[in-house]
């Protein structure tokens, strides 16, 4: 696994351990491909659902000014902490070892960019995500990317937020949201 693009472009990053599907490399750049031609704002990032931190971790090397990375699992979150320092980003990031259903509660907002990569086998998580998307979180202009299995059909809006994009690689779907209006 390596970052695919920005400063940090070409640093391998730590496997997370069996069991957790890390965000294939080329799938994550084509999200930020499409984020960056969409114009959206990677001022401040949440990545839900972190795993190994690699879309965090490629937003901040792509010139995100800050990300938030939320994993529940202590393995993991110490994998990404591991991992920020490996791509030399670890000064503009935060670790959060919580579940994502309570970052609405814990965090503090706004984000103008949201990545939120749920186990794809995780009823629960599409609830959480849409409380989320209503929550003080998302902030104006915000753009949501979400990851999820093709079998399962992404829903046209979670809050204020209209699906806008979404593309099928494999089994991954990429679902992108926006205020409507929102260039």
């Amino acid at each position: 696994m390596r970052v695919t693009g920005g400063t940090a472009r070409g640093r391998r990053l730590k496997s997370p351990p069996a069991g957790v599907r890390p965000t294939a490399d080329a799938v994550r750049e084509a999200i930020f491909n499409v984020v960056e031609t969409q114009g959206a704002d990677l001022s401040r990032v949440l990545d839900l659902y972190a795993g190994s931190g690699a879309l965090g971790i490629e937003a901040l090397s792509r010139g995100a000014g800050w990300c938030d990375l939320v994993e529940r699992n202590p393995v993991n979150a110490a994998l990404i902490r591991e991992n920020l320092k490996l791509a030399g980003v670890q000064e503009r990031a935060h670790v959060h070892q919580i579940p994502a259903e309570r970052a609405s509660e814990r965090l503090e907002g706004p984000y103008s960019l949201l990545l939120a990569d749920p186990p794809y086998d995780d009823d629960a998580a599409l609830a959480a995500i849409e409380r989320m998307a209503r929550s003080r979180l998302v902030g104006p202009g915000a753009t949501l990317v979400l990851e999820h299995s093709r079998r399962r059909q992404a829903p046209e809006e979670l809050g204020a937020l209209q699906l806008v994009w979404s593309r099928r690689y494999g089994d991954t779907q990429v679902s992108i949201y926006r205020e409507e209006g929102t260039p």
